[in-house]
């Protein structure tokens, strides 16, 4: 990262580089192990949140390759992990093309330097909330068809959205792009309606001066008219989880776990 400390602001916390922390990454700063160590020191189990949102959709991206889906588009995609995107979906559909779009220079420069010489692959810097200048890109023009179905991402990024930005909106643009047989994943940070969503949401909303954590119903809302598929909203953890013979079929979740959900939706 030495390279590009002359463009970061290492004063500020990114979303981006919190999270990569979280995961067990090396891509953050100081100010960014400040804000995780919070959460993994003051709110115990609360890492949880990263780590089953992110496997939630590796089982997304997996599912939808293996149903022919070549096409993804993944906003507000974070910093590179062990399993991006494209890795999972090529697994099972070698041809598959992704546009990655995030607001952090960090994540730019590295996914450039993952993807130089992947010609169906590429990244670019944007802002989440300006939906039509992203569609409009000449990246994305090139890289996808949107006559042909296509996978729109918003994994953990929408409750970084106000209100009053709108991401009901912001959802509602990208479908109408789409045709039949497209799908849209969100994952959300979940109102609890206890002491621990109380807690993290003010932490996220004093460190970054943004985002809300919204109830069932606000996050069925962002879907729309979509028609949301089998097993509907449910905790990242539930979502279509590989289960094995030494899995017990139910459990009861931790509080942590029950605080980011996930679903996916069709246009038909």
């Amino acid at each position: 990262m030495t390279d590009l400390t002359h463009v970061i602001d290492q004063s500020k916390p990114s979303i981006a580089r919190v999270y990569d922390y979280l995961l067990g990454g090396k891509d953050n700063f100081a100010v960014d192990r400040t804000i995780g160590d919070h959460f993994k020191n003051n709110l115990p189990g609360s890492v949880a949140i990263a780590s089953t949102n992110r496997q939630a959709l590796i089982r997304a991206v997996r599912d939808l390759a293996r149903g022919g889906v070549r096409q993804f588009v993944d906003l507000g995609s974070g910093l590179p992990t062990a399993d991006n995107v494209h890795q999972v979906a090529r697994r099972h559909t070698p041809d598959a093309k992704v546009v990655y779009i995030d607001n952090d220079p960090i994540v730019l420069a590295h996914g450039r330097a993952l993807l130089a010489t992947d010609t169906d692959t590429t990244v670019f810097q944007a802002d989440l909330r300006d939906p039509r200048t992203i569609r409009e890109h000449r990246e994305v023009v090139e890289m996808i068809d949107f006559d042909q179905p296509v996978a729109v991402i918003f994994s953990a990024i929408l409750h970084h959205l106000n209100d009053d930005e709108d991401p009901a909106a912001v959802v509602r643009y990208w479908s109408d792009q789409l045709v039949a047989g497209s799908t849209v994943y969100i994952s959300h940070f979940r109102s609890g309606g206890n002491r621990e969503t109380a807690v993290a949401e003010e932490k996220l909303q004093s460190t970054f001066g943004r985002g809300r954590w919204r109830t069932d119903a606000e996050i069925e809302a962002l879907f729309g008219d979509l028609e949301i598929l089998e097993p509907g909203i449910v905790p990242c953890v539930s979502w279509r989880p590989d289960l094995t013979a030494a899995d017990p079929d139910e459990r009861e979740l931790t509080i942590w776990e029950q605080l980011i959900v996930t679903g996916l939706a069709r246009k038909g």
